[in-house]
Formats: structure tokens, C-alpha cells, sequence
């Protein structure tokens, strides 16, 4: 069996076998192929997946620097024809390879080789489903910003400012016809509108193959693609396949994009609003998953009204979007205590100017909840949904961004990243404030941030020990300016501008 692949990978890097099979009948459901790959260290059987053109292949991640050696078992394979079989070596990784990011003390992400990971999201639900041109804008911006996650879906995304067609489709078929389509009757077209005809046992290859690409990309940038594997806004009938169906798309998914370091696994995006589905099939997905990805990514599911079981022992953290008007960063504190998860709020509202009020806040309201969320030691994701004559809004396309709280955000980004340890943990402090230490048993005492949201007072009064000497510094979290406040020690006051949006950085000298 004529078989390819490379014979040096990353330790956390990606090993593709390729091999070359049966393209007659429905490869998708007549065959199957495995890969069982081994080291001193681990041994892990992984599925494989047909690719098309008669190619079938299976990936696999080495989470060691070592020799493996690999064994290839397929549907197709005659028992009188050689092991297909080989061997690799898997090498130290590149400077910025830090492998997959995993759960670290409770609260907090880290990558698996201990590098704290400050995630800091954006949501661009079908940037990758988009033209050339605008993908590469996308990923332009992104390099520029301080997003190290993004969300996206593999499905195309129906609902309003998202009515175009998708550049693919993941089924061999043909749409609906959408020649009427328009803004005012989108509503019409939601679930599965008359005139799809799609076969759901035969994948298009060449719809997962590009988003293999976009994940690699986005590896290139540093950024996690936390992906969104289904999702209600739906006009071509994915939302409501069958059970059988559903499963073989998963299992797809699994094998495909599991080796991967940098993927996350959302299950959905706003769960609740796909009334197809019932909590059993959840949780099916998920157990699915958890057999079928042997990299254990992260894994959670994001919700539009109703909260999901975040206790459940698969899912790995919350992926919170905002249920009430006025409080989303608020909440923080009450999701840690409750969940015992790291809190990743994936919705906390968007920058933006659309008519709906999920998308209209400004970039000061933004700023305030990402530093709010950062202080209560959540994780804040950010989004933007300003109007534009083209009617592309980031929020699901990708582009440009307009909005004034990336540049704050970024800020944000370095003052997390000189934060010591895997982040800060929220601590008591007076009514009027939110306060935070860096994270520690016992609690350290050398790292405080006291944030003010937007009150404005003109001074604030510490008080930590009679003799530990702090360094104070004033962070203007708007205008992007730290101000250096002095040294002092026992009991003593620091000035501030009063104005809204200041924090106070008080950090013990060595």
C-alpha cells in the first residue's frame, strides 16, 4: 500500500500519514482507517479519514521528544498484503511551539509546557467562509491585535448582514435558492428552507481542507481557533440532521482536526436555541469527544439564555455569554465559585452600532468589562459589530476593525502578561472597587491591582504591613498611560486624577 508522510515532526506538531485506497461506492461510510502510534512514553490509536480522490489519511500530535513508530489498520487492507507500518522521529519544538493549552490551579489556562496562557478572545463566526481577499484582511488584523483566540464555526452562519453564500459547503449537494433572500424575510429562511438538497453521508473534502488551513494560520499567529461545531443560525437544514448523521460529522471532525495543538472544541454556539436537540444529545456529542479526541482539548458549551452544566465533569471551562442587561464581568466571582473552572466570558456584549442591543456598547463599556473580568480573574472576550456601507461587520466576517477598545485591550494584554504566576484571583476589598492579588496558596502579598471602574476618586488610602516597601503605579486603562506613584510602606495615600477608568498597580519591591 503506497503510503506518505513526513519523518520529522514537532514535539506538538502534526504527523499526517496519507495512503492511498478504495474511491468506489461511499468511502465516507463503506471504509475506515486507523493509526495506532507509539513511544516509550504513550501509545495512542487515532482514527483516520477519507480525503477524497481516493486518499485516505490519519494525524496524529507526539507529546514526546522521542522514536515512534506507527502501524496504519484499514477496512481495505487484505490480509496478505504487508504492515503498513513506520517511524518518525519527533524533535524538540520551535520557540514558539508551547503545545495545547490545558486547565492549570483550577482557574486558570496554561500551555502544556507551564507557559501561562492570558486568553484573550474575539469572536469571527464565519471570517473563514468568506472570499480570499477578506480572510486575508482578517488574519492581517488579527496579527496586529492581541486576540490569541478566536471563535468560528464550521457551519455557514445564516441571520441578518449574513445572508451570502458561503465560499463551500461541508455536503456534496445544492442550497436552497436564495435569489429573494433579503433582510427583511431572513426569519423566513431559518432551519432548513425548501429547495436544499443535500447528501449528509458525503462530506465536501474540500470545505474541511480549507479550514484546516485557517487553523495553521492562525497556529502561525499564536492564536487558539476555538471552534464552533455547530450553531442554530442555520438556513441549509445542518442544524437539523439526524442523529446518525450528527455523529458521523462529529466523528469527521474529531479525526480531522484533533492533532491540531492549537484547536478548542465549542459544541455549540448558543446551545439552547437549537430545539432539535435534546440535553441527551449533548451530551452524546460530548462523550463522543472524549472517546474520540485522545489530545483532551478543551472543551465547553456556550449558551444563549440557559446556562449549561458547567460541573459536569467533560466540560473543561465555562464559555459564558452575558444573560442579563447590565451585568456580564460582574458575575465573575459568582461563576468560579460555583463552577470551580477556569471562566472565559466568549460574549460579554459587542462594540458596535447595529440596532440590536446584544451589539451597541462602546469601546469604553468594553474596556471596562474586559479589565473588570480581568480583575475578578475571568477571562474577557471581546467582539465589534459596527455598521458598515459594504455591511461587513467583524462580528461574522472578519476585516477591519473600527472600535476603540482593541488598542485598550492590547494594553490589557501587557499588563497580563507582567502579571506573576498563572493570573490574579479576586480578593476582598471595599464596595466601591474591584481588587485582585496575583493567584497563590498561600495568598501572596507582592502583587495587588485595584481597579475603579467608573468611580473617580481623587484618592485612595492602603494599608498591607508596617514594613514590605511597594512600588505604586497609576494605569489610566483609557488613555493607556502608566504613571509611576512612589515607593511606600506601612500605612499610605495614593492621589489619583479622579477621572473614570483608573487602576491602581501596587507591587512589593524585591
Amino acid at each position: 500500500m503506497e503510503m506518505n508522510y513526513a519523518k520529522t515532526v514537532e514535539k506538538w506538531g502534526t504527523l499526517e500519514v496519507a495512503v492511498k485506497g478504495p474511491k468506489e461506492g461511499n468511502p465516507f461510510c463503506d471504509q475506515w482507517i486507523k493509526g495506532t502510534f507509539e513511544c516509550k512514553n504513550e501509545k495512542k490509536t487515532v482514527d483516520g479519514f477519507y480525503d477524497g480522490d481516493g486518499v485516505y489519511k490519519v494525524r496524529f500530535m507526539p507529546s514526546f521528544v522521542d522514536t515512534y513508530t506507527f502501524k496504519i489498520e484499514s477496512s481495505f487492507q487484505t490480509e496478505s498484503a504487508e504492515e503498513v507500518s513506520g517511524s518518525f522521529e519527533a524533535v524538540a519544538p520551535s520557540a514558539d511551539n508551547h503545545g495545547p493549552v490545558r486547565v492549570a490551579g483550577t482557574y486558570y489556562l496554561a500551555y502544556e509546557d507551564g507557559k501561562p496562557y492570558h486568553c484573550i478572545g474575539t469572536t469571527c463566526y464565519v471570517w473563514n467562509l468568506q472570499n480570499e481577499k477578506l480572510q486575508e484582511q482578517t488574519l492581517k488584523t488579527l496579527e496586529e491585535n492581541a486576540f490569541n483566540k478566536i471563535r468560528f464555526c464550521i457551519f455557514p452562519k445564516h441571520y441578518d448582514y449574513n445572508l451570502h453564500e458561503p465560499i463551500t459547503y461541508p455536503y456534496e449537494g445544492t442550497p436552497c435558492d436564495t435569489s429573494e433572500l433579503n433582510e427583511n424575510n431572513f426569519a423566513e429562511y431559518n432551519g432548513c428552507a425548501p429547495g436544499n438538497d443535500w447528501d449528509f453521508t458525503r462530506f465536501n473534502p474540500a470545505h474541511f481542507q480549507h479550514i484546516e488551513e485557517c487553523i495553521k494560520k492562525l497556529m502561525a499567529l499564536g492564536i487558539q481557533a476555538d471552534l464552533i461545531v455547530m450553531h442554530p443560525y442555520d438556513r441549509w437544514g445542518f442544524s437539523m440532521m439526524k442523529a446518525e448523521d450528527d455523529d458521523r460529522y462529529w466523528k469527521y471532525v474529531l479525526a480531522r482536526f484533533s492533532a491540531y495543538r492549537n484547536v478548542w472544541w465549542s459544541l455549540a454556539n448558543e446551545y439552547d436555541l437549537m430545539h432539535e436537540k435534546t440535553l441527551a444529545d449533548w451530551e452524546r456529542y460530548a462523550a463522543i469527544i472524549c472517546e474520540k479526541d485522545p489530545y483532551h482539548h478543551l472543551r465547553s458549551i456556550h449558551n444563549c439564555k440557559a446556562y449549561y452544566d458547567y460541573n459536569l465533569p467533560w466540560v473543561t471551562h465555562c464559555s459564558i455569554q452575558r444573560t442579563e442587561t447590565y451585568r456580564s464581568s460582574e458575575l465573575v466571582n459568582e461563576w468560579r465559585e460555583k463552577y470551580h473552572k477556569p471562566v472565559v466570558l466568549d460574549e460579554i456584549c459587542y462594540e458596535g452600532n447595529i440596532q440590536f442591543g446584544w451589539g451597541n456598547i462602546s469601546g469604553e463599556e468594553m474596556t471596562r468589562r474586559f479589565w473588570e473580568a480581568f480583575c475578578r480573574g475571568g477571562y474577557p472576550g471581546h467582539g465589534e459589530t459596527y455598521l458598515s456601507p459594504d455591511r461587513i461587520l467583524w462580528w461574522s466576517h472578519g476585516g477591519v476593525l473600527h472600535g476603540t477598545s482593541p488598542e485598550r485591550i492590547k494594553f490589557l494584554a501587557k499588563i497580563m502578561e507582567e502579571t506573576p504566576g498563572l493570573g490574579v484571583e479576586p480578593m476582598p476589598c471595599k464596595w466601591d472597587e474591584v481588587a485582585c492579588r496575583a493567584a497563590g496558596f498561600p495568598a501572596r502579598k507582592d502583587y495587588f491591582i485595584y481597579y475603579y471602574t467608573f468611580m473617580r476618586p481623587s484618592f485612595r488610602d492602603f494599608y498591607f504591613d508596617d514594613t514590605t516597601e511597594y512600588q505604586v503605579e497609576i494605569i489610566d486603562t483609557w488613555e493607556m498611560t502608566i504613571t509611576d506613584g512612589g515607593i511606600h510602606k506601612g500605612q499610605f495615600r495614593v492621589q489619583l486624577p479622579g477621572k473614570e477608568y483608573i487602576a491602581v498597580r501596587i507591587k512589593a519591591v524585591k
